[in-house]
């Protein structure tokens, strides 16, 4: 099996390609080849047991899609894009990657099938996002919710995932799209993501930093940890994707808690001295955005397709600190 991963490079990225490098395997198949890319050229894999080409491509670039698939991969993940908060500063920069970039690789993908006779069709995994609900919500969000999103970033991925059912219809390639809760808690420096303080609230005060907290307490959001990002892709590539009939998006599991539930757990399990590090600053921007994404689900559909989150706000502190800050 031939694997390529685009947004390699990121956290999600290096966490699946990690994990890959453990098993071998995807999907119940030795894997044979992986291609890493990304805006920067991916790290390379430790003792990965096969070969692992690493590139630095921007997909926006006409020439990229046609060679990243020139090779034909069975599997790719699509993780690539331009996060919420550059999306909605950078109108142009957001709809070339986040849109120009899907649309370029799922037209090479079909100009490949065509040159191999309609023999070529792979798995194609696309990270969207929470983000292509826009307000006013239900109490929770069930799987009927129409997707009419309130920002840039949340039309580019609503864009894609169209893109995506359709030409999964077509039979161009088998798609699914994995509806992303805010990952969290996020590793490494902070991104221009509008969510970001939502893992910086807890990672910075871990390491004896302040953070800044540009929203109220009372703030509601859809979580998962990276742990469980990984465990949703790796679920994708392996599910019947038959058993998706004509809607190939999917809202999964998460945990609905309110920013001052997140400190609550901090405080628990770090002390309360570590949760006096969050600093309060309100951001208009920032809470204006984060006002219209949702912040329940009732993922019915990912459930009963053996998609499973965390347990608790608490539990995805703790797989941080154990994947994170323990040596």
């Amino acid at each position: 099996m031939k694997v390529l991963i685009i947004g390699a490079a990121g956290m999600v990225g290096r966490k699946l390609t990690a994990r890959l490098a453990r098993d071998g395997r995807l999907a119940g198949q030795t894997i044979d080849h992986a291609h890493l890319v990304d805006i920067v050229a991916p790290q390379p894999l430790e003792n990965a047991p096969f070969p692992v080409a690493l590139e630095a491509f921007d997909i926006a670039a006409p020439y990229v899609a046609p060679k990243l698939t020139a090779a034909r991969p069975d599997v790719i993940f699509l993780l690539a894009s331009v996060v919420s908060g550059e999306a909605e500063a950078d109108f142009d920069k957001g709809y070339a990657i986040n849109v120009g970039g899907t649309h370029a690789l799922f037209e090479a993908i079909r100009r490949e099938q065509a040159l191999a006779g309609g023999a070529y069709r792979p798995r194609l995994i696309f990270t969207s996002s929470i983000a292509v609900y826009g307000a006013p919500f239900p109490a929770k969000i069930g799987d009927e919710f129409i997707a009419a999103p309130l920002t840039s970033y949340g039309t580019q991925k609503a864009i894609s995932e169209l893109l995506l059912a359709d030409y999964s219809r077509r039979g161009f390639f088998d798609g699914i799209g994995l509806r992303l809760p805010t990952i969290c808690v996020r590793p490494g420096a902070p991104n221009k993501a509008a969510s970001g303080f939502f893992s910086g609230i807890i990672r910075e005060p871990l390491a004896g930093k302040e953070a800044i907290l540009p929203v109220g307490d009372e703030v509601r959001h859809w979580h998962a940890s990276p742990r469980a990002a990984v465990e949703f892709l790796l679920r994708a590539a392996e599910l019947d994707l038959s058993l998706l009939g004509a809607r190939r998006s999917l809202n999964l599991p998460g945990v609905s808690v309110t920013v001052g539930e997140q400190i609550e757990a901090l405080s628990a399990i770090a002390g309360a001295k570590t949760a006096s590090l969050i600093r309060r600053e309100p951001d208009e921007t920032i809470a204006r955005i984060v006002a219209g994404w949702p912040r329940d689900f009732d993922p019915v559909r990912a459930k009963s397709l053996g998609f499973h989150a965390d347990a608790n706000f608490s539990a995805i502190i703790n797989a941080y600190i154990e994947d994170e800050l323990k040596t």
